[in-house]
């Protein structure tokens, strides 16, 4: 994204943390992982986004002259800590599991090697993009597994939580499976195709329901959808039918009609049915209105005639599971692992690795969560990504991480790819990372015996 906001939309206590660190001199390398605590209620699995922003952002990361004159003038900070901000920039590396991958409960997903100031401030800014994409990515995922290869576009932009959700809202979700977006930001900024019909009020606005039509017809000749569920949905149908052969001499095809309100498959039967004697078998039908996955998996097996669906609210502020029990920690400084011990909330210790094992029907069997420097076999899912604060490769197409992302949703176990309550995909914590935390343990407790 080109608008950058301030370092300063951080939390205070990353710059008070900062500030102390410099005074001490400790400045040796240190190790964060960002990862997931637990899995939300009634999700399987969760689904790796946002990388390429926290990339962007790691790769601008310096303040600005007006930024540096505030701290100043805050009467927090002193005019040496302010002078050593200006000179900022990030220098360490980055190792991530790329976009679209799907991971599981205590596994790293990005992980940070810095200068421990450095590493320290990215933290809430890293978080914040890391965690909103993933979140509606995963839930966007549900989705796409429940609507059978139907088109699916998001809606969501006007109920999101600002501007910048709504716009990485469309890029989590497009990136997730979805065929795009009606964000028109996100396909100017993205490439995300763009689809959209019109409002209600377009219809109020005028005086006759089939005036509307055709005004918008000569308007939208090329991508003609009509709302027809503002008044009567079945007699909106039957105008859409009487309206169709005039437009069609003027080389106008209607393409599709959406419905909004009400019981989507009865309408929709209905709708189908005068749209088909009408001569408008080619018309498809488009379902929207407060649609969530389980909305979506009630209409498709109910067979109801409904060619795509556009989902708003719930997919973009990921309703029944708005956030994410993720954590950023250090697991690492000056060489030394470091491990939280806080009751509910300990961490394992050491830079990470997770390596997947397949079964030998291609689908995931089982993770195994062990220290970076124990190879184990399978397939390693965390791959360097930045070296010196430098990027090790362009960024990848949005194409590319939908088709990690649908290879990923493929291989997933089949009782997985249903809205149920189902086992986990085992995740196993190897004998190296018991042995390390044992130590580390075991080393703190020593220490406090001195």
């Amino acid at each position: 994204m080109d608008s950058r906001p301030s370092v300063l939309l951080t939390d205070l206590y990353q710059l008070t943390m900062l500030q102390a660190y410099i005074e001490k001199g400790m400045e040796e390398p240190a190790v964060f992982e960002f990862f997931v605590r637990k899995l939300p209620a009634k999700r399987a699995f969760l689904m790796a986004a946002g990388l390429e922003q926290a990339m962007e952002y790691l790769e601008s990361l310096r303040f600005t002259a007006s930024d540096l004159e505030w701290l100043a003038d805050s009467g927090r900070f002193s005019r040496a800590f302010v002078d050593y901000l200006e000179r900022l920039r990030f220098t360490g590396d980055v190792h991530a599991m790329p976009e679209g991958t799907i991971f599981f409960p205590d596994e790293p997903i990005v992980r940070i090697t810095a200068p421990l100031p450095q590493a320290q401030l990215v933290e809430t800014r890293l978080m914040n993009l890391l965690h909103f994409q993933t979140l509606v990515a995963s839930k966007a995922a549900r989705s796409v597994l429940v609507a059978s290869g139907k088109l699916l576009v998001d809606f969501g932009l006007r109920r999101a939580h600002g501007a910048e959700a709504g716009l990485l809202a469309a890029r989590a979700s497009y990136l997730a499976g979805f065929s795009g977006t009606a964000t028109v930001e996100a396909g100017h900024f993205f490439g995300i195709p763009l689809y959209g019909t019109m409002a209600h009020s377009f219809v109020q606005a005028h005086t006759d329901e089939m005036e509307a039509f055709e005004h918008f017809a000569h308007a939208q000749p090329a991508h003609l959808v009509l709302l027809i569920d503002t008044y009567d949905t079945e007699a909106a149908a039957g105008k859409v039918v009487a309206l169709a052969p005039r437009l069609k001499q003027e080389g106008i095809n209607v393409k599709g009609v959406r419905l909004d309100s009400g019981d989507l498959a009865e309408h929709a039967t209905k709708v189908r049915r005068i749209l088909n004697d009408g001569g408008l078998a080619d018309v498809q039908i488009v379902a929207s209105g407060n649609l969530d996955e389980y909305a979506l998996q009630a209409l498709i097996a109910s067979n109801a005639p409904i060619d795509s669906f556009a989902v708003g609210t719930a997919m973009t502020t990921s309703a029944d599971a708005p956030y994410l029990d993720c954590a950023y920690k250090l697991q690492e400084y000056a060489g030394r692992p470091c491990r939280k011990r806080s009751e509910g909330k300990a961490t394992w210790p050491g830079r990470k690795q997770v390596y997947r094992h397949y079964g030998a029907d291609n689908r995931i069997a089982k993770d195994i969560v062990t220290l970076a420097d124990d190879p184990q076999e399978g397939e390693a899912l965390v791959q360097p990504a930045m070296r010196g604060g430098q990027r090790l490769a362009p960024p990848s197409p949005l194409s590319e991480l939908r088709e990690r992302a649908a290879t990923e949703l493929a291989r997933l176990p089949e009782h997985l790819r249903r809205l149920q309550d189902s086992p986990p995909v085992p995740v196993q914590i190897s004998q190296s990372l018991l042995n390390l935390a044992k130590s580390v343990d075991e080393c703190a407790r020593g220490v406090k015996r001195g």
